[in-house]
C-alpha cells in the first residue's frame, strides 16, 4: 500500500460508498493528509495550555493571594472555579464539537481561553481573578474535547494512530509536572499574572495554526442538541465536583459535601436513564459500553485520582520538608516527566500494538502503585538522588505505560459523529477523578497529621513528622488506587491486539 492512498483515505471519501463514515470525515474535521503532523503538533499544543492551567497557578497562588489579600479559606476557589466549569461542561462541549464542527469549536474555546486568562491575569480583586478562572473552564470544556476529537479522525493507520496518541497521552500525563515548573519559574521571575499571561503565547499559535491547518468540518447533518441531558449531567457533574472541592475545606459530613455529592450522583442516574430514551443523546450509550472504551474510562478516571498523590504532596515535600525553591521543585519533576515521555512511546507504537492493552496497562498502573509505595519511605533528611529520584522514575514509567495506552483505547473505532462525545468523556473522567482525589486525598492527609499529633507536644520536630505522616498516608492512598486500577484492566480489557476496524482496512484499499 502506497503513502499516497493512505493519505486519499484521511480526508477524502470512499469511493461507492458516499454515506460511509469514513467517507464523512471531510465533513466531520479530517485535515489535510500532508499536513496532518503540523495539526498534532497544534493539538498538543492547545491541549498543553489546558493541562498546564491545573497547576501552573498553583504555585502561584500565594504570590496572587499576598497582591489581592483574599483569605485562606477563598484561596481554594482560585483552583475550584477552573475544575467545576471544566469538569461540569465537558460533555456539553464534546457534543458542540459534533454538532457545529470540531473547527469552529476547537477555535472558539483557543479564543476564549486567551481572553479568560488575560482577564484573570489583570484582575485587581478576588472577584474578577474567580470569574476568569471560572471562564477559563468554560472554554476550556469547549477546547479539550475538540482537540481530542480531532486528533482522533485526523490519525487513522493504526501506526500513525499509536505515535500520535503517543504524544498526546505524555503531554497529558506530564502537563501537571510541567506546570509546576512553569509556574514556579515565571512565579519567581516574573510575577504571578504571568502563570495566566503565558496562555496568550499558546494560544497565538494555536489560533493561526488552527486556521490554516484545519478544515471546516461542518457536519451536512445536524441533529438537535440533547437539551435534558445537557441539564441533567451538567448539573450533575457541578454538584460531584462541588461537592468534593468542599471537603476540602468542609468535613464529610457536612450537608455541603455529601449533600451535593448524593444531588450529583443522583443527577447523573437520571441523565444515564435518559440517554437510553433521547432521540438525540448527548453522549450515546454504544460509546461507554464497549468492553475496551469502558475499561479506558474507569481506568483516566482512577489514573486521575492517583497522580495527585505525586504532583500534590510530592510538591509540599519538596518545598515545605527539603526546602526547595519553585523552581528547584519543578526540576525535580523533570526526570519523571522524561519517563513518562519515553514509556508513554514505547507503550502506544511497541507494547499495544504487538500485545493489546491487556498486558500494557496493568503494568504500568502496577508499577505507578509501586512508585507511589516506595514514596512512603521518604523522611526529613532523604536526599533527592538516592530517595526521591527512584521512585518518581518508576511513577513516571508507570504512568507512561497506562494512560496514553487507555487515551487511544477510549477513542477507537468510534464513530466520527461520535467523536466529541467520545473524547468529552475522556476528559471528563479525568477531570472529575482529579477532583475526587484531590478531595480525597487532602482530607485523609489533614486527618493523619491530627491522629499523628494528638496528645504530643507541637514541637517542631512533632509538627514536622506530622507533616511527613501526611504525605505518607497520601502516597499510600493514592498506591491503592493504582493498584485499584491494574486489578480493573487486568479483567475488564480484553485479550490480543486491536484489529483495525473493517471499514478502516476497506478504505485503505481502495
Amino acid at each position: 500500500m502506497s503513502q499516497s492512498s493512505t493519505d486519499q483515505r484521511v480526508g477524502d471519501s470512499v469511493p461507492g460508498l458516499p454515506d460511509h463514515p469514513l467517507g464523512k470525515e471531510r465533513e466531520a474535521g479530517a485535515e489535510k493528509p500532508s499536513h496532518r503532523w503540523w495539526v498534532l503538533g497544534v493539538i498538543a499544543l492547545a491541549q498543553l495550555m489546558v493541562v498546564l492551567d491545573a497547576t501552573v497557578v498553583n504555585i502561584a497562588l500565594p504570590s496572587a493571594q499576598k497582591a489581592l489579600g483574599f483569605s485562606d479559606g477563598n484561596r481554594q476557589w482560585i483552583v475550584t472555579a477552573y475544575s467545576l466549569a471544566f469538569g461540569s461542561l465537558l460533555l456539553l462541549g464534546g457534543r458542540l464539537a459534533d454538532l457545529i464542527g470540531r473547527k469552529v469549536v476547537f477555535l472558539v474555546g483557543v479564543v476564549g481561553f486567551a481572553g479568560a486568562s488575560a482577564l484573570a491575569g489583570a484582575a485587581q480583586n478576588f472577584q474578577v481573578l474567580v470569574a476568569g478562572r471560572a471562564l477559563q473552564g468554560l472554554f476550556g470544556a469547549l477546547l479539550a474535547p475538540a482537540a481530542l476529537s480531532l486528533l482522533n479522525v485526523t490519525f487513522t493507520d493504526a501506526k500513525e494512530r499509536a505515535k500520535a496518541f503517543g504524544i498526546y497521552g505524555a503531554i497529558a500525563g506530564a502537563g501537571g509536572g510541567l506546570g509546576l515548573l512553569l509556574g514556579g519559574v515565571l512565579t519567581q521571575h516574573l510575577s504571578w499574572r504571568w502563570t495566566l499571561y503565558v496562555n496568550l503565547v499558546f494560544a497565538v499559535i494555536a489560533f493561526f495554526g488552527g486556521m490554516t491547518l484545519l478544515r471546516r468540518g461542518a457536519p451536512t447533518a445536524r441533529p438537535k442538541l440533547d437539551v435534558p441531558g445537557t441539564i441533567l449531567v451538567t448539573a450533575g457533574l457541578f454538584g460531584i465536583v462541588y461537592g468534593f472541592s468542599n471537603a476540602e475545606t468542609h468535613h464529610w459530613g457536612s450537608p455541603m459535601t455529601w449533600g451535593f455529592l448524593v444531588l450529583g450522583v443522583a443527577l447523573v442516574a437520571g441523565f444515564s436513564w435518559w440517554q437510553t430514551r433521547a432521540e438525540h443523546p448527548l453522549l450515546p450509550l454504544r460509546v461507554l459500553l464497549d468492553r475496551n472504551r469502558g475499561a479506558s474510562f474507569l481506568l483516566l478516571g482512577i489514573a486521575g485520582a492517583g497522580m495527585f498523590g505525586v504532583f500534590l504532596f510530592l510538591t509540599y515535600y519538596l518545598q515545605l520538608t527539603l526546602h526547595y525553591s519553585p523552581i528547584k521543585t519543578g526540576l525535580g519533576f523533570l526526570p519523571m516527566i522524561g519517563a513518562l515521555m519515553v514509556a508513554a512511546q514505547l507503550a502506544t507504537n511497541v507494547l499495544t500494538p504487538r500485545f493489546g492493552p491487556r498486558p500494557v496497562a496493568p503494568l504500568g498502573m502496577a508499577l505507578a502503585a509501586g512508585g507511589l509505595a516506595w514514596l512512603t519511605w521518604l523522611g526529613a533528611n532523604s536526599s533527592y538522588a538516592s530517595h526521591v529520584l527512584p521512585p518518581l522514575l518508576v511513577t513516571g514509567i508507570g504512568i507512561g505505560l497506562a494512560m496514553p495506552t487507555a487515551m487511544s483505547v477510549a477513542t477507537d473505532k468510534v464513530a466520527p459523529n461520535d467523536a466529541g462525545a467520545a473524547s468529552a468523556a475522556v476528559n471528563t473522567m479525568q477531570q472529575v477523578g482529579g477532583s475526587i482525589g484531590t478531595a480525597l486525598l487532602n482530607t485523609l492527609a489533614a486527618s493523619a497529621a491530627t491522629h499523628y499529633l494528638a496528645g504530643k507536644p507541637h514541637t517542631a520536630s512533632v509538627l514536622g513528622q506530622a507533616q511527613l505522616h501526611s504525605y505518607s498516608t497520601a502516597y499510600w492512598w493514592s498506591a491503592g488506587l493504582f493498584a485499584v486500577g491494574a486489578i480493573v484492566a487486568l479483567f475488564l480489557y480484553r485479550s490480543g491486539r486491536i484489529e483495525p476496524a473493517e471499514d478502516a482496512v476497506q478504505a485503505v484499499h481502495m
